[in-house]
This record gives C-alpha cells, sequence and structure tokens, in this order.
C-alpha cells in the first residue's frame, strides 16, 4: 500500500470515530433528555423555540413540504443503499446495512433534537398551573349543554375562510393565549401550512394534518373540507409551537378558534371537538339522557357530522388504516404518551379543567 493510500484510510478512519463519537454523545443526550427529570422542560423552553424558528425560516420559502419528501426518501434509501453497495461497489452486505443503521440513527437524534423532545415536556396542568378537574357525571352534564348550546349558535352554512384572514386570526388568538396557557407564540406573523404531498395516502388512514419534525413545517391534507380546515390549521400550528400530546393540541385549537370574530372559524373549533362530546357523552351518561343531548343538536349540525363521517370513511382504507393506526400506538407509547392513541379523548377533561380555573 502506498503512503498517499495509507494516508487517505488513516484520515477517513478517523473522520469516522469523529462522527461516531459525535453520534454516540448526541443520541447519550436524547436519552438523558427523555429521562432525567427537567431536562425535557428546559429543552421545550430554552432549546426548541430557537430551533423551530430556525428550521421554520429555512422550510418556509420552499413550496413544498420539505419534510415530506425527506421522509419518502430516507425510506428508499435506506432499502436500497445496502443492494447499491453490495451489486454496484461490491462490498459485503454487512457494509451496507451498517451504512443504512447509523443513517437512521441520525435521523433519530435529527427527530428528537428538533422537535420530538417536546414529548418529554411537563404535561398541560403542570405547566399552566391548572388542577385537573375531577370527571363527574355532573360536571360533563353543564359542560356539554352549554357547548351544544354554542355549537348550535355558531352554526353557518358558509364554510369558506380566507387564507390571510385565518393566518391573522389564530396568529393573534395565539399570542394572547400564550403567555398563560404554557404554549409558545408563532414564531411568525404568517405561519404558512403547507399541502401534503401525499394527500390521497394520509386520507386511507384517516390523518388530516401533520407536524413535519425534521424541517419544523407543518402540513393539511389537501382533502380536508373547508369547513374543516380552519380547526385543522389551528391544530398543527399547535404542534409547531411545542405541543406534542394529541389531546392538547385539540385544546388549543379549540380555544383559538372559539376565540375568532370570523364566525365560521368559531364553528370549525366547535365542531373539531364534538365527536369527543358524544364519546364521553355515551360513556357517562345514561341511555336517555344521551339521546336527549343529540336531539338537541340542530339538524343541519348533525347533517354535517354525518356528511364528514361518511366523506372520510369513503376515503378510509382498513387494511391500511390498521396497519398505521398499530405503528402509531407504538410511536406514542414509545414516546411516553399515556394511554396511546387514548389521549386524544383529553381534551374534554381540558376544556372543563381550564373553565373551572377561570370560575
Amino acid at each position: 500500500m502506498s503512503r498517499s493510500m495509507k494516508t487517505s484510510f488513516s484520515i477517513n478512519s478517523k473522520g469516522r470515530l469523529v462522527r461516531l463519537a459525535a453520534l454516540a454523545v448526541l443520541l447519550l443526550t436524547v436519552i438523558l433528555a427523555q429521562t432525567i427529570p427537567g431536562w425535557g422542560d428546559a429543552y421545550a423552553r430554552h432549546v426548541y423555540p430557537v430551533v423551530g424558528e430556525l428550521l421554520s425560516d429555512l422550510s418556509g420559502p420552499v413550496p413544498f413540504a420539505v419534510g415530506d419528501l425527506f421522509i419518502a426518501l430516507s425510506l428508499v434509501g435506506v432499502v436500497a443503499w445496502p443492494f447499491y453497495l453490495r451489486f454496484h461497489r461490491k462490498k459485503k452486505w454487512r457494509t451496507g446495512l451498517l451504512g443504512s443503521a447509523e443513517y437512521l440513527a441520525w435521523v433519530y437524534v435529527w427527530f428528537y433534537l428538533a422537535w420530538g423532545l417536546n414529548y418529554a415536556q411537563s404535561d398541560f396542568y403542570r405547566r399552566t398551573g391548572i388542577a385537573p378537574a375531577e370527571y363527574t357525571e355532573a360536571g360533563f352534564r353543564d359542560f356539554a349543554r352549554r357547548y351544544i348550546r354554542q355549537l348550535n349558535e355558531a352554526y353557518t352554512p358558509h364554510a369558506a375562510v380566507n387564507a390571510d384572514v385565518l393566518r391573522r386570526e389564530v396568529v393573534v388568538a395565539y399570542r394572547h393565549l400564550a403567555p398563560g396557557l404554557g404554549i409558545h407564540p408563532p414564531f411568525d406573523d404568517r405561519p404558512q401550512a403547507k399541502t401534503m404531498l401525499f394527500s390521497p395516502l394520509a386520507s386511507m388512514v384517516g390523518v388530516k394534518g401533520s407536524m413535519g419534525p425534521f424541517f419544523c413545517e407543518f402540513t393539511i391534507n389537501g382533502d380536508v373540507p373547508p369547513a374543516e380546515y380552519p380547526a385543522t390549521y389551528a391544530h398543527e400550528l399547535a404542534h409547531l409551537l411545542g405541543i406534542a400530546n394529541e389531546g392538547e393540541a385539540n385544546f388549543y385549537a379549540y380555544q383559538v378558534c372559539t376565540r375568532s370574530s370570523i364566525q365560521a372559524i368559531r364553528f370549525s373549533g366547535l365542531m373539531s371537538i364534538l365527536p369527543h362530546v358524544l364519546n364521553n357523552a355515551y360513556r357517562l351518561l345514561p341511555a336517555g339522557e344521551y339521546d336527549i343531548l343529540c336531539r338537541d343538536i340542530r339538524p343541519e349540525v348533525l347533517r354535517l357530522a354525518r356528511e364528514s363521517q361518511e366523506y372520510w370513511q369513503g376515503k378510509y382504507n382498513r387494511l391500511i388504516g390498521d396497519a398505521q393506526s398499530k405503528l402509531y400506538e407504538l410511536y406514542l407509547r414509545g414516546n411516553r404518551v399515556e394511554g396511546g392513541r387514548k389521549s386524544y379523548s383529553q381534551v374534554v377533561g381540558l376544556l372543563i379543567a381550564y373553565e373551572k380555573s377561570k370560575i
């Protein structure tokens, strides 16, 4: 082996060792932040606002969802890389598999440092100092009656909302809520929701929007109808602002939308939690009282709810949807989200607790 080849080999080996050492340190940092009390809160309060704003500024001008493309290309690359090395470069399978494994480890680190460590922060009650409300039948009954009255009053057949108006209303509301409700204010005045690159696939699994953690951008399914768009926008923006829990994101979207001066936005926010209210009513109230509660909802609202259910069921693919649900369940539990997908029902408890705190 010539001297130049030895030098090159030595440099490559040292570079690889440095890279792997850096990866090990970052992996350890992520693990410690998830396990040591206080580290997750420190990340959410001090690190994420800087990282989130920086990545949002970088990805914002790009007209498509950078994160969606990144995930798609990464999946292809991880699978193809071992085959490329084996058959084109004549390397051993082990070399290609180790390369793909290292890449996945870097993606893991990137995910958590860019956004995922928000899962490790304290929950809504600890961040805000609001005490959880005792979940009683009487308390829920009072809440449900007030909610249905507001829902009926807010109904409007005119669902479309100008995008600039929606952004303005949502940003103003979040900046008003942020100081006392444990959420960061928006990073800019015009948060840009991008359309999912794979909307038909998202519809097959019942996903209306998503948070792109790698580039801190949020996307909305292109199939989302106008009546559901404002609440979906506010919900996904909550994720961008550091909220990882789905029940909490539903809560913030509701608070933001129902504070709007635009009736269509208020109605969208109220409609967004109707399934949660009815599901809780079905579990907590006697059958006869549940029927009465449903009859109190104005016919136009019920018709819209049925149409929405039929609309999404028509796009849903049970085989793909069931597989996605199981993977997402594992994902949530892996990030210590109590109850897995049942965390979605938390929104009603959060709303009742918040109302009691105001009283």
